[in-house]
């Protein structure tokens, strides 16, 4: 009896194994921090700025140096390759039911509505979301879809201006620099100095251009972008308008859902591969995830990249081909 006990238990793990080395997305289990017992559920899907390199990188960096258990989710192909430009697919969209806190890099999705369930139950729930660049227009439904998350589309006129709009604070409007031309610095609001998501941020800066974002009153603008000259940040400031008012690029948001649940909100228009190798654009994050779990957060938190991050430059159909999630685990 004890043997088969021995056996039943073998098979178990093995199963598990099995089941985590074929799994469409990648786990971080972190380590001992203040997030210990917390899980960030990270969600990469865009075909431009390259999420599926930069939130394993984040969710590395919340595992390993502050203790969350991180969950990085994936675009996948049937056969288990790594295809931001698959706007259907969202792997492993089980992972949200447990989450305490959800980053978004992602635009245009459709996904299946069993998994964009997921999304929106963990929305209603009132769980807090922290949302990157092209994440303000997150989804998009064709115009004869008959899904019941129609409205979250980004063009949405039920819901105006769809998830981006009504729960983040902006959906897609226009670019404000030129693109691929004119870079950002981020540069921090006066009345906000003194919020803890800037606590240890003093030099932010991407090679993204600044968007147009005009979001609604209820918000608190803690960045503003303004608009360089050239790529590079030795560049000087832009002059004429674009600099007169400048952008906010960053801001909060308390959200009270439809569900009456409160969403703790974190937007930023910033957001590549190559804006997150900027060490304070790191540390923003990293504070935003602190700030929105109620956690103190800390005075310079630890952001060190861990492992090898190798940026690749923004643009459509340029990500790294035949990439599994798993390759993304933390080598032991």
């Amino acid at each position: 009896m004890k043997l088969m006990s021995q056996l039943s238990m073998i098979a178990v793990l093995s199963g598990s194994i099995l089941a985590t080395l074929g799994a469409d997305f990648a786990t971080f289990e972190g380590k001992a921090g203040p997030g210990k017992g917390k899980h960030v559920v990270l969600l990469s899907g865009d075909e431009e700025y390259r999420s599926e390199e930069f939130m394993p990188m984040l969710g590395k960096i919340l595992a390993e140096r502050h203790g969350f258990k991180c969950s990085v989710l994936f675009a996948v192909d049937k056969d288990g390759t790594i295809n931001p430009t698959n706007c259907a697919s969202l792997g492993g969209a089980e992972a949200l039911d447990t989450a305490d806190c959800i980053i978004l890099g992602l635009r245009f999705r459709e996904w299946p509505d069993e998994q964009m369930k997921h999304f929106v139950d963990a929305y209603l729930a009132g769980k807090p979301i922290i949302a990157l660049r092209t994440s303000t227009h997150a989804f998009r439904y064709g115009k004869n879809s008959t899904s019941p998350y129609k409205k979250y589309s980004f063009n949405s006129q039920e819901w105006k201006g769809g998830f981006g709009r009504q729960v983040l604070g902006e959906t897609w409007v226009n670019h404000h620099g030129k693109h691929k031309f004119e870079a950002t610095r981020g540069l921090a609001e006066p009345a906000a100095k003194n919020d803890p998501i800037l606590r240890g941020v003093a030099d932010v800066f991407g090679n993204t251009d600044v968007y147009v974002a005009n979001p609604p009153a209820d918000v608190k603008v803690l960045m503003r972008g303004q608009v360089l000259a050239g790529m590079q940040p030795t560049d000087p400031p832009l002059d004429g308008p674009k600099n007169n008012p400048m952008m906010p690029i960053v801001w909060t948001r308390s959200h009270t859902n439809e569900a009456g649940k409160v969403n703790k909100i974190l937007t930023t228009t910033m957001g590549s591969a190559m804006d997150l190798a900027c060490e304070d654009l790191r540390r923003l994050i990293v504070n935003g995830v602190y700030w929105t779990l109620d956690l103190n957060v800390p005075a310079r938190a630890d952001v060190a990249i861990v492992g090898d991050y190798q940026p690749s430059f923004y643009g459509f159909s340029a990500y790294k081909k035949g990439l599994k999630p798993a390759d993304h685990e933390l080598k032991k």
